[in-house]
């Protein structure tokens, strides 16, 4: 990586471009019958975060040339399924949590009714932003796909799925390991594959690469999620410290102990970053998100 590249200054040029093109897709919905479901699904998307996955999508997408509002579309589409699973996540018969980027959830800022229709609307409208690009039809079916494949059964509501049913169970890592490639991996592969996918002459093994990166950096990140979980605060964090040991799921630190699980994630992008070596591309964006992942204290 050449020593001129910031990685905090190209995160904040491309923050802005998928918070704006949140803001226009957020901003045009025809309100007029349904205000308050309107206001709560900018309440819920448009309040900050990391952007890690839109963050990959322009990361990916920039390795292959692809078209900068292609990119923002994708990056966008991908920030709405991730902001209706924190939604969901959030409520009472999922985790049950107060605070999301240090802010009352969706439910407490509106109801339960409101934020359960916030999620469906959002993933709707995600969809309907992969439609909105000026790439070939073959892209696009294949960016749709990936991404419904990735939000659904076989990928984040799956992983959701065997979260809620593995509370106050034993779990051994190879199960942990799994759960977790679904319920954050999925979404995290999805943003890689569907920067790529905007971009132009990607082979299959080009693909491939990327997808190991993917793999890699998303259970990286679940890891250290688990130990920010554990040894960051509250305001930090910006929800609950230590709300997984409260409600009793099986974690990386629980499960192997706190240095294990630290030198787990370090390995993990160990291994992301030299797949990337196999690129024609020196990645430097990509890279440095690996680094991110572990280096980051929320």
């Amino acid at each position: 990586m050449t020593h001129n590249f910031s990685l905090i200054d190209w995160m904040t040029a491309r923050q802005q471009r998928v918070h704006s093109a949140l803001h226009q897709r957020l901003s045009d919905t025809p309100d007029l019958a349904a205000p308050r479901l309107a206001d709560a699904m900018r309440y819920a998307t448009l309040n900050g975060g990391k952007r890690l996955r839109a963050m990959l999508v322009y990361g990916a997408g920039e390795i292959f040339n692809a078209d900068e509002e292609a990119l923002d579309t994708a990056a966008a589409a991908v920030e709405m399924i991730h902001a209706y699973s924190l939604v969901h996540d959030d409520m009472p018969m999922m985790d049950d949590d107060d605070l999301r980027r240090g802010k009352p959830t969706c439910h407490k800022a509106y109801d339960e009714a409101t934020a359960l229709l916030v999620g469906d609307a959002l993933q709707s409208m995600a969809f309907e932003c992969l439609c909105d690009t000026a790439l070939p039809a073959s892209q696009q079916i294949m960016m749709i796909k990936t991404l419904a494949n990735a939000a659904g059964l076989t990928g984040m509501a799956g992983g959701q799925a065997i979260d809620l049913a593995s509370v106050g169970k034993q779990m051994v890592q190879a199960d942990l390991q799994a759960m977790h490639q679904l319920k954050t991996g999925a979404l995290i592969r999805a943003s890689v594959a569907l920067g790529a996918y905007c971009g132009q002459d990607y082979s299959a093994q080009d693909l491939q690469h990327l997808d190991n990166y993917a793999a890699a950096i998303g259970l990286a990140f679940q890891v250290q999620d688990d130990v920010l979980d554990v040894i960051a605060d509250t305001d930090t964090l910006g929800k609950q410290q230590g709300a997984d040991i409260a409600r009793n799921k099986p974690t990386y630190p629980a499960l192997m102990g706190m240095g294990a699980a630290q030198q787990k994630a370090q390995s993990l992008i160990t291994d992301a970053l030299a797949t990337l070596d196999n690129l024609d591309n020196p990645c430097q964006a990509l890279r440095a998100l690996a680094m991110f992942v572990v280096q980051r204290t929320f």
